[in-house]
């Protein structure tokens, strides 16, 4: 779905201050110049700051102006950013190289996965394992589970995510060089179609230390 101007403009900022272009604590241009340099209306460069304030990347301070924080986020808003490729997510971090690698295959569905999905143990479902290194350095791995006739993922109505420090699944400890008995920071996601049919699953999990905080927009179609 297109980018609302005031989304692509916090991306841009975003961008800068996770990569250290914009230093924390420095301030940010005014408002005005803005709104002048990105050539948008100063109601999307006050839409822009407000979602930048949202994922704890600035902080108004009254008559002084808007300053970067130090904060680190993991930030998905939907519908606006939900679906984005991870390479696009990775890249707005760091200014490190993004190495995407996919392995897709029809497996044989796992009794809890075949469960939620409302078919048999074993029948063939759709599984993506996805893992992401930034700069050489893994920093992401997932698994993803889809009905071969499910419809695609877009047509979602609602995303649950549930947020949680766990112990790895043992590719996922072996990637991210986790060490026996220490947790992760795994998130679990449900896509679920408007009758209720859930049409994906994912299991991501990232380093524990990597975020600091995580901020969701859970609504994908009103």
């Amino acid at each position: 779905m297109p980018e609302p101007a005031y989304v692509s403009l916090a991306g841009k900022y975003a961008h800068r201050i996770r990569t250290g272009d914009i230093p924390p604590g420095s301030q940010l241009p005014s408002y005005a110049e803005i709104a002048r340099e990105s050539g948008v209306s100063d109601i999307v460069v006050r839409k822009a700051i407000e979602l930048l304030q949202g994922q704890g990347l600035v902080r108004s301070a009254r008559r002084r102006g808007i300053f970067a924080t130090d904060r680190p986020m993991l930030v998905r808003a939907s519908p606006e950013r939900q679906l984005e490729d991870p390479e696009e997510t990775f890249r707005s971090e760091s200014k490190l190289a993004v190495e995407v690698d996919r392995e897709t295959a029809d497996i044989a569905a796992p009794a809890g996965i075949a469960d939620a999905f409302g078919i048999a143990p074993g029948d063939p479902i759709k599984h993506v394992m996805t893992r992401i290194a930034e700069g050489g350095q893994p920093v992401s791995i997932s698994d993803t589970y889809q009905p071969l006739d499910a419809p695609d993922v877009t047509t979602a109505a609602m995303l649950e995510e549930t947020v949680a420090d766990r112990l790895p699944p043992a590719l996922h400890a072996e990637w991210l060089h986790t060490a026996p008995g220490d947790l992760v920071k795994q998130i679990h996601q449900r896509f679920i179609a408007t009758d209720g049919r859930i049409l994906m699953i994912s299991d991501i999990s990232y380093p524990r230390n990597r975020y600091d905080g995580f901020m969701f927009r859970m609504q994908l179609n009103p």
